[in-house]
């Protein structure tokens, strides 16, 4: 008798769905109830083998789904249809829920005839947690997105197709998302900008770089613009690959309007301020000239009216020319203060300097004012223009004195410093000297001490002060490359400090030549013809009048067009021009001679200190200068002698 081989094949297909864990994998009868139990089985639904098999496989369902029908209408489907699937809570063994994913199939015999089923469960709760708490999320990320008003947020496909719309999108640009999705994100563009390709260079930007962030005007539905800052960013998928870009938008037109408003407000005060400027300037320079001009055609008046009857009239003339020289004084505060005045910096000893002045302070500031002197053994040169040093330390000085009404104490103070970057904000890094004038007085309050150094600004009354002193001195320490502090409080007196470089071999300048300017003079007085050329016929008069007393014959233009005709028609020895003229300067009238007559001596006269780079190497005269100044211009200009080697010599300045 033949016994039959064992079915190998099917215990390795149980040993299998027995190893299964992560699946519960077992078979019902026709009737739904359980034939078999795996270990996934086991381990989902938490039964044993023996507890389960035999039961009816509703008992996984709720009681809900046994009172629907759903086991038996599972069964059904699969017997009709082949197969049946679905997702839906499950029950444990302990009454705990599950979310599972349930298969179906129908086993059927050779025959066709249904012989039970075979039931595969998947455990997907923690899956279904995952995309429950994602769509939860992104349900949140919509609200909020969605409930944003003061933003535009909405995406873009990676050709500019907008995808997505929120409210504030439909507040700023007007179209509902019905209108707007599916549409270019470019139609908010102004049309030049579309021309420009703005909307694509966007969209590449953000793509290469990462993000792209503007500001402009953008287009609503209704046509009008609006003010907006633009961020894109782009949105990429796990792999990198570019899905699209997020749009935020905010309207900005009225904080424009509200800055461009604060612009125009800070520009209308900083205008007001500038014409109370202009004001206290006209007003101060109206003021102390009227006080001169009252003095030259007060004494002038009377030096003719004592004339006509033959008696002395030296007094007046002297009185005349005192109020004049008073006002060329002002007009040289005038051009310190604006930082225009013509500096001949050199390397100065400032101890000698103070000591060189004592007599003068002692007797311009009284036997009331007793002046101590502090200064190290030692103490390096600073790089000025002595004069103007003098001329600033005396103002320092007079100030201090006006301070103390009673008297007091007045220090002059030198010391040299070390200063490094960012340690004074008006000074670059390096050594400088700084002196100090300081005072016993009644001092400053702190809105006097910020007003201190503004133009005619003063606190001693009209009349008694031209306001310029402090202003001038400032501009003259920062011409030449240092700067003026000011400490102060009230009854704690006053520190006014001037800091200067110190001076280095590179800056200190050689000495003047032993040739004085008179011996220049004494080489040739033979009458010259000059031509004197000035816009102002007053001047001109009066210039041509001085060249005339002095033996030369005179020819007269008004403009540098005049002078070059007068030119064609005869010779002429030498030309004296005025700079400020109207069409033709006379820096330029000068290029046009030297082209036409090279070697012809030309004098600039100027009352400004600054001439254009080119006029640099003339020979200049300052206005106002007297006939000796004027005489020993013609006679250096005769000599051809370079004006600066005279540069240290009152009236000439190369």
């Amino acid at each position: 008798m033949s016994t039959a081989a064992p079915d190998i094949s099917g215990n390795r297909f149980e040993l299998l769905v027995q190893s299964v864990t992560d699946y519960a994998i077992y078979m019902l009868d026709p009737s739904g109830a359980i034939v078999s139990w795996n270990a996934g089985a086991r381990r989902f639904k938490r039964y044993e083998a023996d507890e389960i098999i035999g039961q009816h496989f509703s008992a996984f369902y709720t009681a809900e789904d046994r009172a629907a029908g759903v086991p038996a209408r599972a069964l059904a489907t699969a017997e009709r249809e082949g197969r049946f699937e679905a997702e839906g809570w499950r029950v444990r063994k302990d009454g705990t829920h599950f979310w599972a994913n349930v298969v179906i199939d129908p086993i059927r015999n050779p025959t066709g005839t249904i012989i039970g089923f075979a039931k595969v469960t998947r455990d997907l709760t923690e899956r279904r947690t995952t995309e429950a708490a994602l769509k939860e999320s992104e349900e949140r990320f919509r609200l909020l997105v969605q409930s944003v008003t003061d933003y535009a947020i909405y995406m873009l496909d990676p050709v500019g197709t907008i995808t997505s719309w929120n409210a504030g999108a439909q507040r700023f640009k007007g179209y509902t998302a019905d209108e707007i999705l599916g549409q270019n994100f470019s139609r908010f563009y102004s049309d030049e900008d579309r021309l420009a390709g703005v909307p694509t260079r966007a969209l590449e930007t953000s793509a290469r770089e990462g993000r792209f962030e503007a500001e402009g005007w953008r287009i609503r539905k209704d046509g009008s613009r609006f003010w907006a800052n633009v961020v894109i960013d782009p949105v990429r998928n796990p792999m990198g690959k570019l899905i699209g870009f997020a749009k935020v938008t905010r309207d900005l037109t009225e904080r424009r309007e509200t800055q461009m408003a604060l612009e125009q407000a800070r520009e209308a005060i900083f205008q007001s301020q500038k014409m109370d400027a202009i004001g206290k300037l006209t007003g101060g320079v109206a003021h102390d000239f009227n006080n001169l001009l009252a003095v030259i055609v007060g004494s002038l008046d009377l030096a003719r009216q004592r004339l006509a009857i033959g008696a002395d009239i030296s007094r007046y003339i002297e009185n005349a020319i005192i109020a004049a020289e008073r006002g060329a004084t002002l007009t040289q505060r005038m051009l310190a203060f604006a930082r225009k005045q013509e500096l001949r910096l050199e390397s100065v000893d400032c101890v000698n300097l103070v000591r060189n002045m004592a007599g003068l302070l002692d007797s311009t500031l009284g036997s009331t004012v007793s002046i101590e002197t502090r200064f190290p053994i030692s103490l390096s040169c600073a790089h000025a223009d002595p004069g103007q040093l003098e001329l600033a330390l005396l103002n320092l000085a007079v100030n201090a004195r006006d301070a103390m009404p009673d008297g007091g104490r007045l220090i002059i103070e030198g010391v040299e410093l070390d200063l490094h970057a960012d340690q004074h904000p008006d000074l670059a890094s390096g050594r400088y000297v700084r002196l100090s004038v300081i005072d016993e007085g009644e001092g400053m309050d702190e809105a006097t001490l910020n007003q201190a150094r503004e133009p005619f600004f003063t606190t001693k009354g009209i009349g008694k002060g031209t306001g310029l002193g402090l202003s001038m001195v400032h501009g003259f320490a920062e011409q030449c490359g240092g700067s003026l502090t000011i400490s102060s409080g009230l009854g704690q007196g006053t520190n006014v400090s001037l800091w200067l470089p110190v001076a280095s071999s590179e800056n200190s300048l050689t000495e003047a030549a032993p040739e004085t300017l008179d011996a220049v003079v004494g080489q040739d007085d033979q009458p010259l013809v000059i031509l004197a050329v000035d816009d102002d016929e007053l001047v001109l008069t009066n210039t041509a009048g001085m060249l005339g007393e002095l033996g030369h014959t005179v020819f007269q233009a008004m403009s540098g067009a005049d002078a070059l005709r007068i030119l064609e028609q005869g010779h002429i020895d030498m030309v004296i021009t005025d700079h400020a003229m109207p069409n033709m300067t006379g820096a330029q009238l000068a290029d046009v001679l030297e082209e036409i007559r090279p070697g012809l001596p030309i004098v600039i006269i100027t009352g400004f200190a600054e001439l254009p780079p080119q006029a640099t190497r003339r020979l200049r005269l300052d206005k106002p200068f007297k006939q000796a100044e004027l005489a020993r211009m013609v006679a250096v200009a005769r000599q051809g002698y370079a004006a600066a080697r005279f540069s240290e010599m009152p009236g000439v300045q190369n």
